[in-house]
């Protein structure tokens, strides 16, 4: 059974860092571009970061230079590594992958950015 399961969302001041991580079970990790999305009340689920099964990475423009997204296959675990953290970073934030044209979510985390 594919499984998804983030952590690592919380209460952060502005300025502050969070790592969420995205354990998965039950799929050969190693194969697969793995992303992060995250969705804002109100607000369509966006997508944030992508990291292919080679290492290569790819960023919203909202958070370019601030949020990083790496892997350890080994581990079968994506993380989500967000520096700088904004009001607006706010949301709840999933991991996701597709397989044969199906999209497989986690339940989410949420991280709130106030002071």
């Amino acid at each position: 059974q594919v499984q998804l399961v983030e952590s690592g969302g919380g209460l952060v001041q502005p300025g502050g860092s969070l790592r969420l991580s995205c354990a998965a079970s039950g799929i050969v990790f190693s194969i697969y571009a793995m992303k992060w999305y995250r969705q804002a009340p109100g607000k369509q689920r966006e997508l944030v970061a992508t990291i292919t099964r080679e290492g290569s990475t790819v960023y919203a423009n909202s958070v370019q230079g601030r949020f990083t997204i790496s892997r350890d296959n080994a581990k079968k675990t994506v993380y989500l590594q967000m520096n700088s953290l904004k009001p607006e970073d706010t949301a709840v934030y999933y991991c996701n992958f597709v397989a044969a044209a199906s999209p497989y979510w986690g339940q989410g985390t949420q991280v709130t950015v106030s002071s």
